[in-house]
C-alpha cells in the first residue's frame, strides 16, 4: 500500500517537489551559514590566543640604560683632533650630561649639554677663535644686559625675552678665555649657571695665559 504524502502544517497539504526541493535548500544554506559563523569565531578565539601567548609569553626585559657619557675622555679625543686646549669642569654627580661633541659651523665649539634638575637644562659651549659676536650668534642675537664677576673673572649676563623663540634658553653667561668664547646658557637658574662658571675659573684662566704667552713669543 503506497505511503500518502505528508501534510505540511503551515500549507495545510504536502508539499509539491518544488516546495521539498527549495526547503531542502534553504535548510543547507542555513547549515552552512552557521557553520561558517562557528568557523569564523574559532578562528578569532585562536588568533586571540596567539596574541595573549606573545603578549604574557614571551619575556620583555626593560630596555638597557644608556651608558653613561665620558666626557673626559671625548675631551681628550677633541683635544687630539684640533689640537686646542678644552674645558671639562667638574659638575655634582647628579648632573645628568645629555651630550658631549666637537660642534662644526663657522666657528667650531666645543659642547656639553648638562641636566643639572628636572626642569631645566644647561649648555657649555666653548667657541674656538670666537668673540661676543658668536655668542650673540648662539643666544638668536641677544645682546648682554649687565656683567657680573664670578670668581675674579668677568661675565656678560644674558636674560632672555621670548625663551620660545630662542630653544627655551632664557639665561646666559659668556666671557673671553683668551682665543675662545665661553657661553653657559640654558634655562636653569642663574645660580645654576653661576655654580657652572665658577667651576671653569681655573679653566679659563689657563686659557687666558695661554693665549698671552702665545701672542708674546
Amino acid at each position: 500500500m503506497a505511503r500518502e504524502p505528508r501534510i505540511v502544517a503551515h500549507l495545510g497539504r504536502p508539499e509539491t517537489p518544488d516546495e521539498t526541493a527549495a526547503r531542502k535548500a534553504e535548510s543547507s544554506r542555513v547549515h552552512r551559514g552557521s557553520q561558517n559563523f562557528r568557523n569564523l569565531i574559532a578562528a578569532l578565539l585562536a588568533s586571540f590566543a596567539v596574541v595573549a601567548v606573545v603578549i604574557w609569553g614571551v619575556p620583555h626585559g626593560e630596555a638597557p640604560e644608556r651608558p653613561p657619557i665620558d666626557v673626559a675622555a671625548i675631551a681628550a679625543d677633541v683635544e687630539e683632533t684640533t689640537g686646542h686646549d678644552v674645558l671639562v669642569p667638574e659638575v655634582p654627580d647628579a648632573w645628568l650630561v645629555n651630550e658631549a661633541r666637537l660642534e662644526s659651523g663657522d666657528v667650531a665649539a666645543w659642547a656639553i649639554a648638562y641636566v643639572p634638575s628636572e626642569t631645566g637644562f644647561l649648555r657649555l659651549a666653548q667657541g674656538f677663535s670666537a668673540d661676543e659676536t658668536w655668542a650673540a650668534q648662539m643666544l638668536g642675537g641677544a645682546a648682554p644686559r649687565s656683567t657680573t664677576t664670578i670668581e675674579g673673572i668677568s661675565w656678560d649676563v644674558y636674560e632672555i625675552a621670548d625663551p620660545d623663540a630662542n630653544a627655551n634658553v632664557s639665561y646666559a653667561l659668556g666671557t673671553q678665555a683668551g682665543a675662545d668664547h665661553v657661553l653657559v646658557y640654558g634655562s636653569s637658574e642663574p645660580e645654576v649657571a653661576a655654580d657652572l662658571a665658577a667651576d671653569l675659573t681655573d679653566q679659563i684662566e689657563v686659557l687666558a695665559q695661554s693665549t698671552e704667552e702665545g701672542t708674546t713669543e
